[in-house]
């Protein structure tokens, strides 16, 4: 994927608003104090794609302020140390409130999801989180209901006392930046290279420059691969350029952006034999991918500063085709080209082509700055190259994965134990049912199944199942089981009248009641002989093909000898049908899935669990298993 195509999924943007409304001049003087007072974190730190940077802001007229983003990619560690260093910055500046957030919205919010007041919400936090003093502050719902940002400013000058945020939401945001700036240290990876001199020559002079390198080798695709191919600018001598030994600086994502894929050198590139010196060789194939990457990223960045297009002309082209610009035309077609050519000439008069063509242009013109000073490969061979640092973190990450899940569960498990503990008050006024069973022995698991069955009884209409609260009964007369039997009666009579030509109507609505006095339908089987035929045929072809199945073995069933004696005496082929298809036990089941799924749960929230606590049941925790 081309570099300009990138969408913004991986970017944090920051402001820093003074107390007070400054000139530009006073911006200016403040925007240089800030970038002195973090120099000596960031002086020899690498970024992943962008480095922090500040610009002023005069788009609110009212409120002027500083801004900036910075692109973090796969490197989260770039995106957490911006945040380092606008917690230093406040610190060190208290009348600045300063705001941060990425493409996910207010990511700080969710690093303190657990320990946040119940009305913060996502859709109510806009203009209401900021950072001032070195402390997180949250702008209070009673005091400003639906805050602007000039009112939220306003406030944290004159109520910043009212706006902190709790103890625990500190904590928990200011935890995940306590190691910096050593963490940012650690962060980077020293390994030792082989490269081309000119590729020597620019890491020598633009440290910073391998990021773009690394990027231009990562987000390849088959246009760049062909600059790769030829390595005009890097290998000007071809198999016969010298590689020269160098330590290079880089993030331990790019690293592990590097090492992570296979890639096949150019034919062009002077590899060294792999069955010499193995570490030789490791060395010259890093290199390689580096070398490749600077090759692939110089002619991508240097073709589009020519033609100032890049991720800017992609969303100018966006907005014109959303607009109707190109009346529906067909890409490629005699009109839509003339129209492109036209919407091509205007953007490369507008402010923003020149922007473009300048960013883009920027690391092509200091490469080739660099490149013009003398040099040498005997400028190299002096240097002291010191050992690669250990990679063994490139393969021991799962220890760090689990460490994090294992915080995150213990916030989770705090979390619960706070909501649990609310709720005890009002457990402990109620003295009896299944619901105040914590005790295993004491549990009786019959209370699920008659729990169940109450449930499934209870009153239900469009919004849910409802239990009948102060309902007098005495005004409806109605017998629901009579009036269930007298429609099932009309039902079953209806369809025995439809296949009879000598009864008449009048017969068979007075013999409507003369089935109710039948509890097992007995005389229906008995009139209705050829459909009964049927049924137990079918049945009998269904249990030949079940027979041969597992499902039988999905259930838990009944007492084979008790069903049958409640069955009787039968022929030999009914027993050997029915011996294998024992009728199932509901409530086993029932009270089997449900403790199966609880288990699986292993003491987190679930189904079962949520399920069961609404009717009331409370499951004791298996003391075998940790909490």
């Amino acid at each position: 994927m081309a570099t300009g195509s990138r969408p913004s999924y991986d970017t944090v943007f920051y402001s820093i608003f003074p107390d007070s409304t400054l000139s530009t001049t006073a911006l200016q003087s403040l925007h240089l104090e800030i970038l002195h007072h973090i120099s000596p974190h960031i002086s020899d730190y690498i970024w992943q794609h962008d480095h922090f940077s500040l610009s002023i802001s005069t788009a609110t007229a009212s409120l002027p302020h500083l801004h900036g983003k910075l692109r973090f990619g796969d490197n989260l560690e770039d995106e957490w140390f911006t945040v380092f260093l606008l917690f230093d910055i406040s610190r060190a500046f208290p009348n600045l409130s300063i705001r941060v957030w990425d493409s996910d919205g207010e990511f700080l919010l969710i690093e303190a999801a657990f320990h946040l007041p119940r009305w913060v919400k996502p859709e109510n936090s806009e203009n209401r989180i900021f950072i001032r003093g070195g402390h997180v502050h949250i702008i209070p719902r009673k005091s400003l209901p639906n805050p602007s940002l000039a009112d939220s400013l306003n406030f944290l000058i004159n109520h910043d006392e009212e706006s902190l945020a709790g103890e625990a939401v500190q904590n928990a945001i200011k935890s995940r930046i306590a190691e910096y700036p050593e963490r940012a240290k650690r962060n980077m990876h020293n390994v030792r290279v082989r490269v081309p001199v000119l590729v020597a020559q620019v890491l020598k002079h633009e440290p910073c420059l391998i990021s773009l390198a690394v990027e231009g080798f990562y987000d390849r695709d088959i246009d760049t691969m062909k600059y790769a191919a030829k390595m005009e600018r890097f290998l000007s001598k071809g198999k016969e350029e010298e590689l020269v030994l160098v330590n290079v600086k880089m993030s331990r994502a790019m690293y592990a952006q590097l090492m992570q894929q296979t890639f096949q050198a150019p034919k062009c590139y002077p590899m060294p034999s792999r069955s010499g010196d193995v570490a030789g060789y490791v060395e010259a194939e890093l290199g390689m991918k580096i070398a490749c990457g600077f090759e692939m990223m110089y002619w991508q960045r240097k073709n589009e500063g020519e033609e100032g297009k890049g991720s800017t002309w992609s969303k100018y082209l966006e907005s014109l085709e959303k607009s109707g610009y190109f009346e529906g035309l067909i890409p490629g077609s005699k009109e839509y080209k003339r129209l492109m050519e036209n919407a091509e000439d205007y953007y490369r008069k507008s402010n923003l082509f020149v922007k473009t063509s300048e960013m883009m242009s920027a690391p092509v013109k200091r490469i080739d700055e660099i490149l013009a000073l003398p040099h040498s490969a005997d400028d190299f061979s002096v240097q002291e190259v010191t050992p690669s640092d250990d990679d063994s973190w490139l393969y021991s990450g799962e220890e760090e994965l689990n460490s994090a899940l294992q915080e995150r569960q213990k916030e989770l498990e705090l979390y619960n134990l706070k909501q649990k503990n609310k709720q005890k008050p009002k457990e402990s006024q109620d003295n009896g049912g299944p619901s105040t069973s914590t005790n295993v022995d004491d549990f009786d698991l019959g209370d699920i199944a008659k729990t169940m069955q109450a449930f499934v009884q209870k009153v239900s209409s469009y919004k849910g199942c409802e239990v009948p609260e102060n309902r007098d009964l005495e005004e409806v007369d109605l017998d629901v089981d009579r009036f269930i039997q007298d429609m099932e009666s009309v039902m079953r009579r209806q369809g025995y009248e439809d296949t009879s030509k000598d009864v008449d109507s009048e017969e068979g609505s007075s013999s409507d009641m003369e089935y109710d006095e039948s509890e097992d339908g007995s005389d229906i089987v008995e009139e209705d002989d050829g459909e009964d035929t049927f049924m137990h045929s079918y049945e009998d072809a269904l249990n030949n093909e079940l027979k041969n199945t597992t499902l039988q073995k999905s259930f838990v069933h009944a007492n084979e000898e008790s069903c049958k004696k409640i069955e009787g005496a039968s022929n030999a082929t009914d027993l050997d049908m029915d011996e294998d298809f024992t009728p199932v036990d509901v409530d086993v089941n029932l009270v089997k899935n449900l403790l199966d799924s609880f288990s699986s749960q292993e003491g987190l929230p679930g189904p079962t669990s949520n399920l069961l606590g609404l009717m009331g049941v409370k499951l004791p925790q298996d003391a075998n298993k940790g909490k």
